[in-house]
């Protein structure tokens, strides 16, 4: 009935998302928690504001128990210390204590996106930019992943006449010459398309999006790939996920974000990290409320939660290069890459102002490890002061975690969580 959507919309606004940021509980970590309302999509959009300010979740609790739902995470900045800055704090708090979508960068409004993905090959990466130079498109911002033989782009365009839309023909001319590009060695193994800036809700999530729908077409590595079971929980109506891998940065968002996208819910979960080591599990069910009942389904969430989990995994030799933007910058950098026999396997470009700011990830033309002469020879010619080799910065601190029984036998931790939504369900009683 229409006056229970009502109601339900009453119940929301009464009840916003209550946000805690503490550093006085743990000696080596801010405690943010959220909880309120079960909203679903919520955990990933908490997770996608820490992410994207680079910070590191060294734990969390996740649980939800009927309308309520309360997320707690151990952070620190990249250096591994705690939250200090108040700007940044403040922005938390008004990220996640609303209902809204995390807001968009203001750079990025009004632009228009490309979206790429086709089978890599070397060089392919700075043959797309070079043809944007040669179209003359100013890029503003973009990301490159390759994986498993593939490549996904997204390009942030600038231009007037490609915002508006004014110009389709030249947007058509971009996508025919791209598609050349794509296609490599005749087969149409890729795909694009021109969208506004404003359709994409977010450009590594959208990577996610496009190699998902690419995988069938990769060639598997299992050796490489980190440790995921799904069983099931059938007492419980649950299914129950464990990963298993290296640490590093954003990999709760890649994890989380995959299953979101697979229409899987996350109801209970807890995530330890100690050293390098990262051990996550949740207690999911299907969008309607069931658990996972096939061996086939199974499977494909094993195999999307590895994926999602090896595409972001840092490649080679971390390349920082910051200078004054100028039209043609990003083919001239990655020509050089090419011509020295550095393949770019990852690549992050961002414009402040009249600032270019790009990361990227090389190899050697096989994916090994580059050659110190060819970092060189690349430093030399782009230059040494705006080009440099740095590594991405870990936290300096081994985090002494607790232990998580797996799956069923997790008597402990079920314990835990009736106690963590008891806490939660007076407190909202007392409201």
């Amino acid at each position: 009935m229409e006056w229970l959507d009502e109601y339900e919309k009453l119940v929301i606004r009464m009840n916003m998302p209550r946000v805690v940021i503490d550093n006085a509980v743990r000696p080596t970590a801010t405690l943010v928690q959220v909880d309120n309302v079960r909203k679903r999509g919520l955990l990933l959009e908490a997770v996608q504001v820490l992410a994207d300010l680079d910070l590191s979740i060294n734990k969390a609790y996740i649980s939800s128990d009927g309308r309520w739902f309360m997320d707690v995470f151990h952070v620190t900045d990249r250096l591994g210390r705690k939250l200090t800055d108040d700007s940044v704090i403040t922005y938390i708090q008004q990220s996640l204590g609303t209902w809204n979508e995390p807001l968009r960068p203001a750079a990025l409004e009004g632009l228009t996106a490309l979206e790429l993905t086709g089978a890599d090959r070397t060089g392919l990466i700075s043959e797309v930019f070079a043809v944007l130079a040669d179209m003359q498109c100013s890029v503003v911002d973009a990301r490159a992943w390759t994986h498993r033989g593939r490549l996904a782009c997204v390009v942030f365009l600038r231009g007037e006449e490609l915002a508006a839309g004014t110009d389709d023909d030249r947007v058509v001319r971009i996508l025919a010459r791209l598609g050349h590009l794509l296609r490599g060695d005749g087969e149409a193994s890729g795909a694009m398309a021109a969208v506004p800036a404003a359709g994409v809700a977010h450009a590594d999530r959208r990577l996610h999006q496009l190699m998902a729908a690419d995988l069938d077409r990769a060639t598997s590595f299992p050796e490489l790939s980190p440790a995921v079971s799904v069983q099931s929980w059938a007492e419980r109506g649950y299914s129950v996920v464990t990963v298993l891998c290296r640490d590093r940065p954003k990999l709760l968002f890649d994890v989380v974000c995959t299953l979101h996208d697979m229409d899987y819910v996350v109801f209970h979960g807890t995530v330890d990290t100690a050293g390098d080591r990262a051990r996550q599990e949740f207690y999911i069910r299907r969008a309607d409320g069931s658990p996972i009942r096939s061996e086939a389904e199974r499977e494909r969430l094993n195999q999307c939660l590895q994926a999602a989990i090896e595409r972001r995994s840092q490649k080679g030799v971390r390349l920082e290069l910051c200078m004054p933007d100028r039209p043609g910058l990003l083919s001239e950098v990655t020509r050089t890459f090419r011509k020295n026999g550095l393949l770019v396997a990852q690549a992050e470009v961002s414009t402040k102002g009249d600032l270019a700011s790009n990361v990227f990830y090389v190899t050697d033309a096989a994916g090994k490890a580059a050659d110190q002469s060819a970092i060189d020879a690349v430093r030399e010619r782009v230059g040494a002061d705006c080009l440099v080799v740095s590594e991405e910065p870990r936290c300096a601190c081994a985090c002494t975690c607790m232990r998580v029984p797996p799956g069923p036998g997790g008597a402990t931790w079920i314990k835990k969580l009736k106690q963590m939504r008891y806490g939660l369900g007076m407190r909202h009683k007392q409201r």
